[in-house]
C-alpha cells in the first residue's frame, strides 16, 4: 500500500487525490465527469482509484479493469461496466436497448452500430446516475477489447449533467490514440523525500545508506518498485550494497522481482498462479475444476499462493498486480501453457462460454486442427453479429493459421482479411489479402480479394488509388456473382465521382465497363438501370442516359426498397435525381434514406444522408432544417471523430447566408485535408461554394472564376452542373455574353431531355439573363411558374430576384418594386442573407424603403444549444433529441434549461414564439 501509516492520506498523491475529490464533489451536485489518469505501471493509479472509491459515500460505485487476454473478446470490457446497471435497460429507447442486449449476446438482431451502443451506455449510464451519483472506475483501460474501449471514450466525451464520474486509468504505454484528448491526469513519480518514507516504511530490517540512494535514485519514484525491490535484496545487498544492478526497464525489473518469487514457489503453487493467470474472468470455482484436472491439490496450493501475496482467493481470484499475471504466465514454457489451456477449455461450458473455450482450444493447439479452426470460424459469426468486428477479426486470423486445407485457409483468410478491413486494421487486411492469395481461390474468391484490396486502398489513401481495383473486381465478379458486381460498380461509380477529374480513366471506364457486361443491355431491376442510365450518359450523352435514370429513380419511388436495399441504393438514387433535375424524386427518397438509416441505426450510412437530403432542403429554401440536418451529421461526425460532416455541411448552407467568412473556412479545411487531398469532386464541391457566394455578395468576378472551375469536369454531375447555372449569372453580369448563351444552350438542352419542371425553370431563368426584351420577360415569368411547381423555393425566389432587378433596369418600377417585395419576403424567411441584402438594396434603388433586420436579440446562444431549442420547437423529447445529438436526456434537459434562462422564458411551450435564427450564436 502506498500509504502513509494507517492513514487514508496516500504518500505524495494530495494534488491528485484534490483532483478526483473535486470531480467527485461536482457529481454529487449534478455535473458529470471524466478523467483519464494515465502513468507507468506501478505508479499509483490504482491506488488512486481506490482513494475515490473509499470517498465515494453515497454513491453507486462500478468498477472494472481490462485484462490481457480478452482482449479479443468483444464488448468483454463494456459488458463488465453494464451488467451492474441493466435493470435500467427497459427505459432505454428501443433502437437502443436492441443495440445493447444484442452487444451482449442477450437478444439475436442485426448487427449493432458501435456508435448506437455507444448512445445506448450512455443512456444506461445516464439513467443509473438519476436517483444517486454514479462513480464508474476503469483499471487497465490499455487492455480493454477494442470495441469496448472506444465505446467508453465516446461515453468520457459526452458526459456532462448525468450525475455520473467516469474515471479510466491507462499505462502510460497504452495507445494514446483512444483516450485522445479527454480531459488528463498524468500520475509522475514520488519526489525524493515521499520516496524514503515510502521505502523506510516497508524496509524492516537494517539498510545501507548508500543502498537506500541507489533504491531510491533507480526507481524514480515509482511506488511499487519501492516496496517491491527491497523483497529481492538478499540481507547481504541490504547491508553493504554487493550484487550486479539490473539495468532493464523499470517495469521489467518490477515484473522480474515478481517472476522471483513465483519460482520460489512449490510447483503446484507455481501452476495454480499460471491458470489464474492464463483465464482472466477471475472464476474461482472454474479455477478449481481447471486445477483438479491437472491433479493439484488446490487448498495447498491456494493457502501458499495467498501467503506470498501475489494472489487472493475470495469471491473472486485477484492479483496484487497486473505484472504478477504476466510474471505468472511467462514462469513456465510453451507446453506447460498449452497444458493449462487444455485444462481451461475442458472446464468451460460451451453453452454459456463458446468464445471463451474455443480461445483457450486455440492456444492449446500444437499444429493445424480443422475442429478447432471450425470452431473459432464459428465464434467469429457470433462475435461479428454482436458488432465485435475487431474480435471476429481475431477468430478469423487464429483460425486461418489453424486450418490444414490450403482451399479453406485461403476463404478463411479472406474473410479474415475482410473483418480486419472493417476493423479499421488495413495492413494486417493487405497482409491476409495476400496470405489468402497464396491459397487456390475459386473465381469468386478471387474477384472478392481483388474487391477488399480496392475497399482497403480507397479507405486507406485515396478514391482513386482504389477505383482501378475495384473496377478489376467488378469484371472479375460479373460471370459469377451479379448481384456483387452490380454493387462493386456503384462503388466504383462513387470512387470515380469522388476522385473526378484526377482520375486516371475514371468515370468513362466505369461506365464502359458496365456497359460490356453479358446481357447488361437486357437487365429490368431498378438497380441495373441505375447503373445502364449512368453508364449510358457518360458514353452517349445526356440525351440517352438521363430518360433511363429518371425511370429507374421513378420505378424506386414507386416501389420502396428493403433495408439492405435501401441502405446501398438509395444514396445513389439520390444523386442521381439532384443530377437529372427530379427534384421530387429527390426530395421523397432524400426523406426516406434519413427516415431509414435513423430507424436501423445504420451510423455508418447516416451522415451521407444526412447530408443528402440537407443539400435538398438548401434547394428548397429551408436553411434552417438544413442547418439542423448538418447539426445533426456533426454530432455524427463529432462521436466517430471526424470533422468532416461539420465542414461539408458548412459548405452548402454558409454561401446560401452570405457567410463568407464560414464558407471559407469550410473551402481551406476540406482542400487541406489530408485524406481528401487529390479527390476531384472536392474542388468541384468548393468551387460551387464560392460561386454561389460571391453571387450572392454581388462579387461577380469572383463568382465567375469559381463557377468556371466548378464545371470543368461535368460528367461529375450534381454540382458540376449547379456551377454552370452560378456560371451563366456571374458571366451576364460581367458583360460575357457569349460565354453566358453557350452555357444556357447547353442546360436547355439538358432541360429538354429531362422535362422536369426544375430543368425547365432554370433552363427559362438562364436563358432569361442572355435575352432581351419581351423574350426576356416571359422567360423570366416561365422560370419563376415552372420553379414554383417543382417546390425549389431557393432557386424560385432568386428567379423573382433576377426578374425585379431587370425589371428595374428597364424603368418599370412599380412591376420590379412587387417582383423585388416577394424575392425579399421569400430570401429573408429562408435565411439567405446576402441574396436577401441584394433584394433590399434592389427595392432601395426602386424607390421603396426596405427596414433591415431588427437588431439582435441580446441573448447569446452556443450552435448546440440552438439545435436544441430547434428539436425542442419542433416537438421532439429530451431522449429524442439526446438520440439525434448523440447526448444523454439529462445533457439535453440542462441545455434547455440554459436556454430558457438566457431568453428569460420558463418552458417548451414559451419557446415555439421564438425565431431562433435571429439570435446570434457562438461556438
Amino acid at each position: 500500500m502506498v500509504r502513509h501509516g494507517t492513514s487514508t492520506e496516500l504518500i505524495g498523491r494530495r494534488d491528485e487525490c484534490k483532483v478526483l475529490d473535486d470531480l467527485l464533489a461536482k457529481a454529487r451536485a449534478g455535473r458529470s465527469g471524466a478523467l483519464v489518469v494515465r502513468g507507468e505501471a506501478g505508479i499509483g493509479k490504482t491506488e488512486l482509484l481506490n482513494h475515490l472509491l473509499e470517498q465515494a459515500t453515497g454513491c453507486r460505485i462500478v468498477r472494472v479493469a481490462g485484462v490481457q487476454s480478452e482482449m479479443e473478446l468483444s464488448y468483454a470490457g463494456l459488458h463488465q461496466l453494464c451488467a451492474p446497471l441493466l435493470s435500467h435497460l427497459e427505459g432505454l429507447p428501443e433502437p437502443q436497448r436492441d443495440a445493447l442486449r444484442t452487444a451482449f449476446g442477450m437478444r439475436v438482431g442485426d448487427v449493432p452500430d458501435r456508435f448506437l451502443v455507444g448512445l445506448a451506455t450512455l443512456s444506461l449510464l445516464s439513467a443509473a446516475g438519476g436517483g444517486e451519483p454514479l462513480l464508474c472506475l476503469v483499471d487497465d483501460v490499455q487492455w480493454l477489447d477494442r470495441v469496448s474501449a472506444q465505446t467508453v471514450e465516446f461515453v468520457a466525451r459526452r458526459l456532462l449533467a448525468e450525475s455520473v464520474l467516469l474515471v479510466l486509468a491507462v499505462r502510460e504505454s497504452g495507445s494514446r490514440e483512444v483516450l485522445a484528448d479527454l480531459p488528463e491526469l498524468a500520475v509522475r513519480g514520488l519526489n525524493e523525500d515521499d520516496s524514503r518514507r515510502l521505502l523506510d516504511s516497508v524496509v524492516t530490517g537494517p539498510l545501507n545508506q548508500r543502498v537506500r540512494d541507489r533504491i531510491v535514485a533507480e526507481t524514480r519514484g515509482n511506488p511499487l518498485a519501492l516496496v517491491e525491490l527491497p523483497r529481492g535484496l538478499t540481507l547481504l545487498e541490504m547491508a553493504g550494497g554487493y550484487g550486479i544492478p539490473d539495468t532493464g526497464p523499470l517495469s521489467s525489473q518490477i515484473e522480474a522481482g515478481f517472476l522471483r518469487r513465483i519460482q520460489s514457489l512449490p510447483a503446484e503453487t507455481q501452476q495454480l498462479l499460471l491458470i489464474a493467470a492464463t483465464e482472466p474472468v477471475g472464476d474461482v470455482s472454474l479455477l478449481r475444476d481447471a486445477a483438479g484436472r491437472l491433479g493439484i491439490d488446490v487448498d495447498a496450493a491456494a493457502t501458499q499462493a495467498e501467503a506470498s501475496g501475489l494472489m487472493t482467493l475470495g469471491a473472486w481470484v485477484r492479483f496484487r498486480h497486473p505484472l504478477v499475471r504476466s510474471a505468472a504466465y511467462r514462469a513456465v514454457g510453451i507446453e506447460e501453457r498449452r497444458r493449462v489451456h487444455g485444462a481451461l477449455a475442458e472446464s468451460i461450458d460451451a453453452t454459456l462460454y463458446p468464445e471463451r473455450r474455443v480461445w483457450h482450444l486455440a492456444s492449446a493447439a500444437t499444429g493445424p486442427d480443422e475442429s478447432v479452426a471450425a470452431e473459432l470460424e464459428g465464434s467469429a459469426g457470433r462475435a461479428h453479429a454482436r458488432g465485435g468486428v475487431a474480435a471476429a477479426a481475431a477468430f478469423l486470423d487464429r483460425a486461418t493459421q489453424l486450418t490444414p486445407d490450403p482451399v479453406r485457409r485461403g476463404d478463411r483468410a479472406l474473410a479474415a482479411a475482410r473483418a480486419k478491413y472493417q476493423a479499421g486494421a488495413f495492413d494486417t487486411a493487405r497482409e491476409l489479402v495476400d496470405a489468402a492469395e497464396l491459397s487456390p481461390l475459386d473465381p469468386v474468391g478471387a474477384g472478392r480479394a481483388t474487391l477488399l484490396r480496392g475497399q482497403i486502398m480507397s479507405a486507406a489513401k485515396s478514391a482513386s488509388a482504389g477505383l482501378p481495383l475495384l473496377l478489376e473486381a467488378a469484371k472479375r465478379l460479373q460471370p459469377f456473382d451479379s448481384a456483387l458486381a452490380d454493387q462493386t460498380y456503384r462503388d466504383a461509380i462513387y470512387a470515380a465521382l469522388t476522385a473526378g477529374r484526377l482520375a486516371t480513366g475514371g468515370v468513362r471506364d466505369v461506365a464502359e465497363a458496365m456497359l460490356s457486361a453479358p446481357d447488361r443491355a437486357d437487365g429490368t431491376s431498378r438497380e441495373i438501370r441505375l447503373l445502364t442510365g449512368f453508364a449510358r450518359l457518360v458514353t452517349e450523352g445526356y440525351s440517352v442516359g438521363a430518360p433511363i435514370l429518371l425511370d429507374a429513380v421513378a420505378a424506386l419511388r414507386a416501389q420502396e426498397p428493403g433495408r439492405d436495399d435501401g441502405l446501398g441504393w438509395l444514396p445513389f438514387a439520390c444523386r442521381m435525381a439532384h443530377s437529372t433535375w427530379d427534384f421530387a424524386s429527390w426530395s421523397e427518397l432524400s426523406a426516406r434514406l434519413v427516415e431509414l438509416a435513423r430507424g436501423n441505426g445504420a451510423l455508418s450510412v447516416l451522415p451521407s444522408a444526412l447530408l443528402l437530403r440537407l443539400s435538398n432542403r438548401v434547394f428548397a429554401g429551408d436553411l434552417h432544417d438544413a442547418a439542423s440536418l448538418s447539426a445533426e451529421a456533426s454530432a455524427i461526425g463529432e462521436a466517430t471523430g471526424s470533422s468532416f460532416f461539420a465542414h461539408y455541411g458548412a459548405l452548402v448552407v454558409e454561401p446560401f447566408r452570405g457567410r463568407e467568412s464560414a464558407t471559407r473556412q469550410a473551402i481551406e479545411t476540406l482542400t487541406q485535408d489530408r485524406l481528401l487531398r487529390g479527390e476531384g469532386k472536392v474542388t468541384t464541391a468548393t468551387q460551387w461554394a464560392a460561386a454561389v457566394l460571391y453571387n450572392g455578395l454581388g462579387r461577380y468576378e469572383e463568382a465567375y472564376s469559381a463557377a468556371e472551375r466548378g464545371c470543368e469536369n461535368p460528367q461529375e454531375l450534381g454540382l458540376s452542373l449547379q456551377s454552370r447555372v452560378e456560371l451563366v449569372e456571374a458571366a451576364v453580369r460581367l458583360g460575357r455574353t457569349t460565354r453566358a448563351a453557350g452555357d444556357a444552350r447547353m442546360i436547355e438542352e439538358m432541360a429538354q431531355v429531362s422535362g422536369t419542371p426544375w430543368a425547365l425553370g432554370i433552363s427559362a431563368a438562364t436563358r432569361a439573363l442572355v435575352s432581351e426584351g419581351e423574350a426576356a420577360d416571359a422567360l423570366h415569368q416561365e422560370a419563376i411558374e415552372r420553379l414554383d411547381e417543382a417546390g425549389v423555393r431557393m432557386d424560385s425566389a432568386r428567379a423573382r430576384l433576377r426578374h425585379g432587378e431587370w425589371l428595374r433596369t428597364q424603368q418599370r418600377r412599380t412591376e420590379a418594386r412587387t417582383r423585388l417585395s416577394e424575392a425579399h419576403e421569400m430570401l429573408d424567411a429562408a435565411g439567405a442573407e446576402a441574396f436577401a441584402e441584394r433584394a433590399r438594396r434592389e427595392l432601395q434603388a426602386a424607390g421603396v424603403k426596405v427596414r433591415g433586420r431588427a437588431a439582435a436579440e441580446p441573448a447569446v446562444l452556443t450552435a448546440k444549444e440552438v439545435e436544441i431549442a430547434r428539436l425542442a420547437q419542433g416537438g421532439f423529447t429530451n431522449p429524442e433529441i439526446g438520440a439525434r445529438l448523440f447526448l444523454s436526456p439529462h445533457t439535453v434537459d440542462w441545455h434547455l434549461r440554459k436556454v430558457f434562462a438566457k431568453l428569460g422564458i420558463s418552458s417548451r411551450k414559451q419557446i415555439g414564439s421564438i425565431q431562433l435564427e435571429a439570435i446570434p450564436t457562438a461556438p
